[in-house]
Order: C-alpha cells, then structure tokens, then sequence
C-alpha cells in the first residue's frame, strides 16, 4: 500500500519540491500546537480536548532559506477505544510511510506512558527517520523529566514548549540537519494553481468525493456526521493543472452551531470558501435544497466564487426525476441560476468524471476578459434596448465600461451619478453580460463609480 500511494503522489505531482515531516502521537500529546507553532500561523484546531485532529493536515514551513512541509496526524489508539481509532491509524501509516522525517511527540507532564512504549516499538523499524521530541517542557525542571524518555530507544530526546514556543529553534536547527537534500524540479508548471472547496452539510458525502477524485483514501470517510473538523489541503495535478483540492468540516446553521471545535471547523469552511477559486456545493439527493445548503450558498455568492451544485447520493434516488429535481434547485437556488448541476454518486463513482472537466471551464471563464472596445459596443446596445433608470428629471448616464479584474471578473460602469443605479437594473446588466460573453458558473461583480469620484 505505502508504495503504491508514493507511486500515485509522484503521478500527480512529479517530484517533491519539499522533504516532508510527519508528527505523529498518541492523544492531546500537542501535535496540532507544535504544526501552528512550526508555521507561524494557527492552520490546525487546537483544543484541550483528545482527539480533535482525525486527519492529515499540511503547512509548509520555511526555515533558514529551506522549506519542507509538515503533517499533522490524529492521536494513534493503541487499544482502539473511539468509533475512530481504526481510520485515524490507518491515516498515521500513510503519513509515516510517506514522510522523510518522522517527528515522535511525547508529553513531558505525563511522563512515558504505555501508549508510547507502543508506538516506538512500531516506529522503531525506521528509527533512523525519527526524531524524538518532549512536548510540554515548559521549564528546565521539565528538561530534565524529559531524559526519562531515553527508554523508547529512539535517541535523545528534544524538549520543547509548543504552547511557549521555547525550545523550537533548537528543534528546527536539528531537524534540518537531518533532512535529505530536496530532490531535482524537472517540470514546473507555471499555471496558478486552481483551488477547489468541497462544502456542504455533514455528512453529505463531501469527504468521499475527494477520495474519488485523488483515487486514494486521502481522508477519513465515515457515516458520522461531522467526521472532517479541519480544512484538508491535498495537491493534484489535472491534465498539467495545479490543482488544490480543499475538503472541508460540515457547515451547519448558525443556531446548530456548538461550542468550542464546532465553531472552529465552520470558521474553517468558510475560510476555505473564502481562499477558494470554485466551491463545489454538495447536497444530498434524499433531502434536496435545506436551509444550512442555502446558508452555504449565500456565502459562496457573497465571496464571489465560482460554484457548482453536487446532489450526491443520485444512486439513492430511485423515485425522483432528474429534470424535476432540476426545477427544484432552480427555483430555489434563484441567485445561483447560472451554476451548473451534477448528480453523483461517490458511492459508485457515478458522475465523478465530470466534476474536474466542468471545474476546469468554470475556471476558464472566471478568468476570462473581454476587450474593452468589445465590451462597449455590447453595453452601448443593452443600454438602449432598456432605459437607465431615472429619479425625477435626472436620467443615469453612462459614460465607459470596463472590465478590472477576473476571477472574479469585475466590471466597472463610470457613471453620471451611481446612487441612481436601481438593484432590478443592475440583475439586467448582468444578465445581458451573461448573454453575450458567457460567464458560466461564477458570480459578476459590477461596481457603479461616479465620474470624478477618486476611489
């Protein structure tokens, strides 16, 4: 399995760029302090809670002119005692196996536990990728707890503080001592890289599509709802594209929000939406349209995002009419007419094989630009096939258009006076935009500025 998961990440990706450093760790050990500390930034949710972290999250960190990317794993169960235990090992193995440098995080507060002895004897065979590190250091006395750990055999170990910070130099100096010399870049592929979010409700399927797409287990996927808490990062390559694929916790109303790694993973999704080029809105074929899907879709329209509508689980579906369903999600989605609507399965792979190609065009029309004469000439006609709006004797004016930026593509009217604009005119202009020069999938930002306004 290692080798044929190594085999699938050197097809999508050519060679790795980055030497790659796993942390690995049995429960509320500060894995996920350690990869935010590593970082510099808060990517992992932390919380004084066992188990937060079930699946494998990435950062790249960059240290004295080197880079390497980092993994953070969920906390191995040795006996296997959470609904959990099972995937989240089957997620550690991976990580292990596929990195080149395998920091082992220990606690310095509950000294050496069983539950460690355990898991060197399994990271033994690969000693020499191991770093043994003694998390929670938090003072010299603890420094010297910390030679207790000298009874795994796995080296000496390097206390630290993640929460504190102390200590993490020392580590990064070692650690790139130990790193093997990044292997040569024989293609780059000068492409941006496209960003995909995956949202939706729990439990809608989001997770397995992912998996379906990259061909491999990348995350956890369980009946559970709410199984994905974190953000999930994973690199493909399509067809010489660069693509990011970003699987995200269950956006649930605000209402239905709980407290404390709830509320993180939805400030995560809507994180993810926000550094996402295209969102793809999974939904569930047995319920349709709720309210947490319009929720969702009222923030990917306010981001401006390019979108396409999932209803997964099709195969369930036996009852329902495609073209009725269709009508169904028009009428009620009525700001989003111009997504497009794919019915899946990732249970059987239905439909899987048009999500990237119809990604790729919303992609493409995103970033596409009209020229500014052409672009005139089409709003000269609209503007007299259909009146400005007035208020009294003063009729709004436009003056030039032009288009500033795309993905999202922006459009810039220059007018007499733009607090004359009026909503039901603006939808029009948009939609003679539509018309003429496509723009499928994704939101049009127009933006009204009155002639002489400096900003």
């Amino acid at each position: 399995m290692p080798n044929e998961i190594a085999d699938v990440e050197k097809n999508q990706n050519g060679p790795r760029r980055r030497p790659l450093v796993a942390i690995v760790g049995r429960q509320n050990v500060g894995k996920s302090t350690l990869l935010n500390r590593l970082a510099g930034r808060r990517i992992a949710i932390v919380e004084d809670l066992p188990g937060t972290t079930r699946d494998r999250l990435t950062a790249n960190v960059s240290w004295l002119d080197k880079e390497f990317t980092v993994i953070d794993t969920g906390g191995v169960e040795m006996k296997g005692s959470s609904s959990f235990s099972d995937e989240i090992n089957k997620q550690v193995d991976i990580a292990i196996n596929e990195a080149d440098l395998i920091l082992f995080l220990v606690d310095a507060k509950d000294g050496l536990m069983p539950s460690d002895m355990d898991l060197a004897a399994l990271l033994r065979p690969v000693k020499k990728r191991v770093m043994l590190v003694v998390n929670k250091a938090d003072n010299e006395k603890m420094d010297m707890a910390s030679h207790e750990f000298n009874r795994l055999g796995l080296g000496v170990p390097i206390p630290v503080s993640a929460y504190h910070g102390r200590g993490i130099n020392d580590l990064l100096d070692v650690l790139l001592a130990r790193l093997p010399e990044p292997p040569p870049v024989t293609a780059v592929n000068p492409a941006e890289s496209l960003k995909i979010a995956i949202v939706g409700r729990p439990n809608v399927g989001k997770s397995m599509i992912l998996n379906r797409l990259l061909g491999e287990e990348r995350v956890i996927v369980s009946s559970i709802p709410g199984t994905t808490r974190d953000a999930i990062d994973t690199n493909l390559d399509y067809n010489g594209q660069s693509v990011i694929l970003i699987d995200t916790a269950g956006i649930k109303r605000r209402g239905r929000q709980g407290g404390g790694v709830d509320k993180y993973s939805v400030i995560r999704s809507l994180e993810a939406i926000d550094r996402a080029d295209i969102a793809l809105l999974v939904l569930d074929a047995g319920e349709l349209v709720t309210a947490q899907d319009l929720h969702v879709a009222g923030y990917i329209q306010q981001a401006f995002k390019g979108v396409i509508i999932i209803v997964n689980k099709w195969d369930l579906a036996k009852t329902l009419d495609k073209s009725e369903v269709t009508r169904c999600l028009r009428a009620n989605l009525k700001f989003m007419r111009y997504s497009t609507i794919l019915y899946t399965s990732a249970m059987d792979g239905t439909g899987i094989s048009d999500i990237m190609p119809q990604a790729m065009e919303v992609y493409n029309q995103r970033n596409k630009r009209i020229p500014t004469a052409e672009l005139n000439n089409a709003v000269q006609q609209v503007l007299a096939a259909h009146t400005p709006p007035h208020k009294g004797f003063q009729l709004l004016k436009f003056f030039y258009t032009t288009q500033a930026e795309v993905n999202p593509p922006t459009f810039v009217f220059f007018v007499n006076d733009a607090t004359l604009m009026h909503f039901s005119y603006q939808r029009y202009l948009e939609n003679q935009l539509r018309k003429n020069f496509g723009f499928e999938g994704t939101p049009l930002r127009l933006i009204f500025k009155t002639r002489g306004e400096k900003k």
